[in-house]
């Protein structure tokens, strides 16, 4: 039986939406932010700052209802300056938001691949109703969060063909990693590197750690190559040129060339291909 590898790796959804949140009342100083994920079909509220009742937690929001709901079905931003009196929505949700006090709130989605993941909410309690900066802020967060949790689900995608793979080699009792392998390997490595969670990067390094070192038996003790030094080389064993590896790890072919000698030095090899078999001997690439 084999456990998917991603249950241990991604880490909770709900907690980058909660740092997002912190970040936008921080920048903006709005004083009511709340938001939730979308799970089937129905909008979750669980992350909330500046909230005084418990009205909001919990609640679950449906398509078309209310001002979430209307975000969840166009997958636009919308927002009302006066809720009480706002006609451009229903007023399903009237009891735990105007017992909150809440009265300008603007809701922002975050856009996945076309679908809907999570919506962030904006809100005052104030005659004034929320300026085009703070909606901004809300907005930017949404990107930012759209595009964190598009790097989680390439993570997924990933870790899933590695699962396939190693329970490939198994069923075929093969000794050498495929192909595939190799790439997932590169692949985790690239990904690693524009991950701004810093848990996160290093979870992805050591899953593509134990790619290169399946057996701790095989293991180095000590690598002696550069983090990025070793992202160039893993792109090489694919076959990549130095323009081809650099458009990969968005760095110039000059900067790969420099990173190719220095691992080829501590690596004692004379060629591109010695270095990697030299890097494979000491369980560094698969």
């Amino acid at each position: 039986m084999h456990s998917h590898p991603n249950a241990l790796l991604r880490p909770d959804d709900g907690d980058a939406l909660r740092q997002v949140l912190r970040q936008v009342h921080d920048r903006s100083g709005i004083p009511v932010l709340f938001g939730g994920q979308v799970e089937n079909t129905r909008l979750s509220l669980s992350q909330f700052i500046g909230v005084r009742t418990a009205g909001l937690r919990g609640l679950r929001v449906r398509a078309e209802a209310g001002l979430g709901g209307r975000v969840l079905t166009t997958g636009r931003s919308a927002g009302v300056t006066d809720y009480r009196s706002a006609r451009s929505i229903t007023h399903d949700y009237d009891r735990p938001v105007l017992t909150e006090g809440i009265r300008s709130v603007v809701a922002v989605p975050v856009v996945v691949a076309g679908a809907v993941r999570m919506v962030l909410y904006g809100a005052s309690r104030g005659p004034a109703p929320l300026g085009d900066r703070a909606t901004d802020v809300v907005a930017d967060a949404s990107r930012r969060l759209a595009a964190e949790l598009v790097i989680r689900d390439e993570v997924d995608h990933r870790l899933r063909l590695l699962d396939a793979a190693q329970v490939s080699a198994a069923d075929e009792q093969r000794g050498v990693a495929p192909e595939e392998i190799r790439q997932v390997h590169a692949e985790l490595r690239r990904i690693a590197q524009q991950v701004p969670d810093d848990d996160l990067r290093s979870r992805l390094l050591d899953a593509a750690g134990r790619l290169a070192r399946p057996s701790a038996a095989h293991a180095a003790p000590d690598t002696p190559l550069a983090p990025r030094e070793l992202d160039v080389l893993a792109q090489v064993a694919l076959g990549c040129s130095n323009a081809e590896a650099g458009r990969r790890l968005a760095l110039l072919p000059e900067t790969v060339k420099s990173y190719l000698r220095s691992a080829m030095r501590k690596l004692g090899a004379g060629t591109r291909f010695e270095a990697v078999v030299a890097a494979r001997r000491q369980g560094l690439l698969p």
